[in-house]
Parts: C-alpha cells; structure tokens; sequence
C-alpha cells in the first residue's frame, strides 16, 4: 500500500492540490455540500423510519427524494474526499482517526444499499426492523460526520 500511497501523493493532481488554498477550499466546499446531503438526508428519512417525524406520510414518499440526495451526495464526498486526501494519504492512512472515518464509511455506505434502501423503496419490513434500520442509518452516517471533524480537528 506505501508504494501506491507515495506513487497518489507524487501524481501532478495530488501536488496541484497541494500547491493551491483556492483548489483546496473548492474541494472541500464541494465536500461539505455532499457530507450536508448524505447527513441531512440520512436524518430526515432515518426519522421517518422510526417514526419520529412525518409519520403521517407513507415512507417512500418521504425517502424518495432522501435516497437521491444521499446518493448524489455520497459520490460528491468520496470524489473530493479522495482528491483532498490525495497530496497527503501516506501520513492520513496512519491516523486512527482517519481509519475509523474510513471504516465507518465503508460500513455506512455497504449498509445504505444493502439494507437501508430497500427499506427506503418500500421493501417489506415490520415496524421494528424498520426503526433498527433508522436507528443503524442515523449512528453510521453522524458517525462518519463526527469522524471527519475529528480527523480535521486532530490531525
């Protein structure tokens, strides 16, 4: 991993990165808006789910428009993410901080389509296995959140 971590960080992109504040406040401008997406729209549907807020409604037509939001903004938070890491990700991936971020982003999204989607589209589940799915949801995603301010804080 060290060989392809020093090969991301010497790329002309990573050391362009690097090089400019504006670049950099681009990037993590853009990477704010799509943490801001996946986050609120983790909150809303995942307190639909437990029937928190909007009961009223069905769950899909709250989730509906969560789902879209969420996914947008995953591929914006992982595309910059990745490109704001890239100049320094020897020093990154030996921060514990960093590998829980990674981590519970790796179990957020993995757990987002497999099971928090299809419950979102209407997919058949009870009432508890459709709060725990909420619940689940909400702790992974402001994990993550919580994480990157960590990471950002403490690095």
């Amino acid at each position: 991993m060290d060989a392809l971590f020093q090969w991301a960080e010497g790329t002309s992109l990573a050391q362009f990165i690097a090089r400019s504040a504006a670049v950099t406040g681009l990037l993590s401008g853009v990477h704010l808006v799509g943490l801001t997406l996946v986050v609120g729209g983790a909150l809303v549907s995942g307190l639909r789910l437990l029937g928190v807020a909007f009961a009223e409604w069905p769950v899909r037509d709250v989730t509906g428009t969560m789902d879209r939001g969420m996914t947008l903004g995953m591929s914006l938070s992982v595309a910059t993410g990745a490109l704001l890491v890239s100049p320094r990700i020897s020093s990154a991936s030996g921060n514990g901080i960093f590998q829980l971020k990674m981590l519970l982003l790796a179990a957020a999204a993995g757990f987002y389509f497999a099971v928090y989607r299809p419950v979102m589209r209407g997919a058949e589940a009870g009432p508890v296995a459709r709060r725990a799915t909420g619940a689940a949801g909400l702790v992974l995603w402001l994990g993550v959140a919580l994480a990157g301010c960590a990471f950002i804080l403490l690095e």
